[in-house]
Formats: structure tokens, sequence, C-alpha cells
């Protein structure tokens, strides 16, 4: 969360629900007028559909025929509030016709779903169609924050969607194909877990950051004193 890498087109993640929107009219709007033939995707979870900015930026890309897809994650809890109590329409794919785009509801389980919607998407784009909302159901298997018991989920909804686990499908998914052997997959999660248990031994031995670096990769072209 936080991050950003302008190097490879990643504007950033925002922490404010919904404010990922905006940004990402605006960056279609530049891609636009620079003909550059880009496409932005803009991510965000079912608690942003019902922020002004997530209909105050469709409207907009509509209006302006801007090349943006709108992809949603529907997990289907705000936190820890379902979408039905807060939703009349709990189809986010449904609210698209409002701004006069397409909008379709996908398995967002399912990662050849995904690929195929996105590739429709911005292909429709880039031939200046305009944007697109993607609404890719799926779920959060673990708390929203470090801690939560997740008490306001019913007790069985957790394990059946743990079975739907994309990772997991995606896997048997390759190995049944034979594009991925057993072996090689094995050697690829050893690799990754050491990775990780480096960056966490690192984290734990480095320095805490000096008073110098506080203003640091703040704002771009900073000159601070």
């Amino acid at each position: 969360m936080h991050l950003a890498a302008f190097e490879v087109g990643m504007l950033g993640a925002i922490g404010v629900v919904g404010a990922g929107i905006p940004i990402a009219v605006g960056a279609g709007l530049s891609a636009k007028l620079r003909r550059t033939h880009q496409v932005v995707v803009c991510f965000f979870g079912d608690g942003a559909v019902n922020q002004g900015a997530f209909h105050e930026g469709l409207n907009m890309a509509g209006v302006w025929n801007l090349p943006v897809i709108f992809l949603c994650e529907n997990n289907f809890y705000a936190i820890s509030t379902h979408i039905s109590r807060v939703s009349a329409v709990t189809e986010v794919a449904r609210r698209a016709c409002a701004y006069d785009i397409p909008g379709k509801r996908i398995d967002g389980n399912s990662v050849w779903a995904v690929y195929d919607v996105v590739q429709e998407a911005a292909t429709r784009a880039r031939e200046g169609h305009g944007p697109s909302l993607i609404e890719a159901v799926t779920y959060r298997h673990e708390g929203h924050y470090v801690g939560d018991p997740g008490h306001y989920r019913p007790p069985n909804e957790l394990k059946q969607w743990r079975e739907k686990d994309p990772v997991a499908k995606l896997r048997e998914e390759l190995l049944a194909e034979g594009w991925l052997e057993s072996q090689a997959v094995e050697k690829l999660e050893r690799e990754v877990v050491q990775q990780i248990e480096r960056a966490v031994e690192f984290a734990r031995k480095s320095s805490f950051p000096l008073e110098k670096e506080l203003r640091s990769d703040i704002y771009g072209g900073y000159r601070g004193k």
C-alpha cells in the first residue's frame, strides 16, 4: 500500500477509499490528449462504489470518452460491512449503464476470465471507444487488518471461498494442462519463501532512518534545504 513505480507506469496506491479513480481519469485524459494509445487501469474495491469520486470519475470518463478501465474487486465487504447493507444495486457492473459505458461482471478468481475481459476492454479503449467497468467477483480470505477476527462473516462463507482460491486454482490448471511441472512449482515456491525470509531479515537488521531522510521521496522534484 502507498507504493508507486512511475518507471513502469504505476501512479501509486491511494490510502483514501476511491481516491484513485479521479487520478485515473486525469491520466486517461493525459493519454488521450498526448495520443499515446496508453490505457489506464484503475483498481478499487466494492467499498469505493458509493463514494462520490466513483460516480464523478466514471461520468467524466464516459463524457470525454477516455481510455480507462475501471476494475472493481468486489469481495463483498467494505472492512466489515456487506455490500447488501449499503447498496441498493449490489451488482457493481450494472451501474455502468448510468454512464453509457460497458459493464461486465466476471469470476474474479479466474485468471483467464480476468485476462480475456481486460484485453477486450483495453483493445476497445485503444480503438477510441472509451472506458469500461469490470466487476471481478472475488473474496478476502484474511481480515481487513492485522488482528481482524472477521466475526462479521458467516461461519461457512470463508470455507467455501477458500476452495475457490485463485492461486491454487491456477496452479491446478497449469499442472493439468502440462504447462508446468510439479517439481518446477515446488522449486519456485521454495525460492519465493527464501526471498521473503531474506527481506524480513534485512528489515529486522536495518537501522532506523536518519532524521535528514524524513522528507526524502515525498514530492517529485523536491529540493529541500
